[in-house]
């Protein structure tokens, strides 16, 4: 991979953020994709691939701790309909890419935003907040909505022929299509999308730790990723469905969790963590082996009880029960009750936030000008 390049890009491997990098690509100049990864987004595994289709360097970026840590600080700029953080996101990408600028002796930085596509972080007012809040308005260029902006200091100088530049904007996306059937690519992606955040049944997921952590557990949102998700209180039991999230529960696996395997049984491995690190008490982990018990045909259709292997805090050691999933602990799947109060909550925390910083900087003016 070359180490210079002209810009750095916001690759999110959707259709306009591949146009943005081919159209500046079309000028002579070299771009360099950043893909950003979080537990809520990210597809490094389709990195290579996307470099072959496309003709496009680029680099996984993981931003996966201060972005959690900006949504339990409470995003500036307010949270979607679920709980997403459309323009505050944008807004962390575009400042990281301002910070490897040098590293990469880049001049300026692309985005495939367009005015009218996206209901939230695509308006003008939000592409403005964007674009004045990163800091970034010297370098930042959007190619394909670039004649509905003001110019930019790249196109000023000639670096980047304006002229040359789509003029694309509103929801349609017909013109996308034309351009990508134009570059012959052999796959067209469909519009950026896939954040967990937009989709009602992860965002039932990250919920609780929403709602009740108090520090950014990268660890433990990739936790609420992975297969089945039952909560009873503050435990969380995940349960695999498949080969994959078996592996993946077990790189998840950390000192203070149960991890639940049924013994003589093709079946799931589970696992249950608490939001607080407290230990499970008796009855929580023998619901925890009955539930994972349940998820294996074979020994459900046993009718009788079972052996489920736990390994905890204390060691490993085998349980007895009655494959089920209807428990006197009352895991129960993920739900979105309560996100209107938690956004409430959320918002007035926001304004009171807001009033105590200026009124710490009036005092600041006051005791200076004393």
């Amino acid at each position: 991979m070359n180490n210079r390049y002209d810009a750095l890009a916001l690759f999110s491997g959707g259709l306009d953020s591949i146009l943005a990098c081919k159209v500046i690509q079309d000028q002579g100049l070299k771009v360099l994709g950043l893909h950003f990864i979080t537990p809520f987004f990210g597809n490094p595994e389709k990195i290579e691939e996307w470099q072959e289709l496309y003709g496009v360097d680029i680099l996984p970026v993981d931003i996966s701790r201060e972005y959690i840590k900006m949504m339990l600080d409470v995003p500036a700029h307010g949270i979607g309909k679920l709980v997403n953080p459309c323009v505050d996101c944008k807004i962390m990408m575009l400042r990281h890419a301002r910070g490897m600028m040098e590293e990469f002796g880049a001049t300026f930085i692309i985005s495939g935003e367009v005015l009218g596509q996206r209901p939230m972080s695509q308006r003008q007012e939000s592409l403005n907040s964007i674009r004045n809040d990163a800091e970034v308005k010297d370098v930042l260029l959007r190619p394909l909505c670039a004649k509905t902006q003001l110019i930019t200091p790249c196109e000023e100088s000639g670096l980047v022929d304006r002229e040359k530049l789509p003029h694309i904007s509103g929801r349609g996306r017909k013109e996308q299509l034309s351009m990508a059937r134009a570059y012959g690519f052999k796959v067209i992606p469909t519009p950026a999308g896939g954040c967990k955040l937009t989709e009602h049944e992860n965002a039932a997921r990250f919920l609780p730790l929403l709602r009740n952590l108090k520090e950014p557990d990268v660890n433990f949102f990739k936790l609420a990723t992975v297969g089945r998700q039952y909560w009873a209180g503050n435990k969380l039991l995940a349960i695999g469905r498949n080969q994959a999230d078996n592996e993946n529960i077990e790189k998840i696996f950390r000192d203070g969790d149960y991890v639940f395997e049924i013994k003589d049984f093709p079946g799931p491995f589970s696992l249950g963590r608490s939001l607080d690190s407290e230990d499970w008490n008796e009855q929580e982990i023998t619901d925890g082996a009955a539930m994972t018990a349940s998820f294996s045909p074979k020994a459900r259709n046993l009718g009788t009880e079972v052996i489920v292997k736990v390994t905890g805090p204390d060691g490993e050691r085998e349980v007895c029960v009655l494959p089920s999933r209807e428990t006197q602990t009352g895991f129960a799947g993920p739900s979105l009750d309560g996100l209107k109060e938690w956004k409430i909550e959320r918002a007035n925390f926001r304004l009171e936030r807001i009033e105590r910083e200026s009124f710490e900087t009036d005092d600041s003016v006051l005791e200076k000008n004393d």
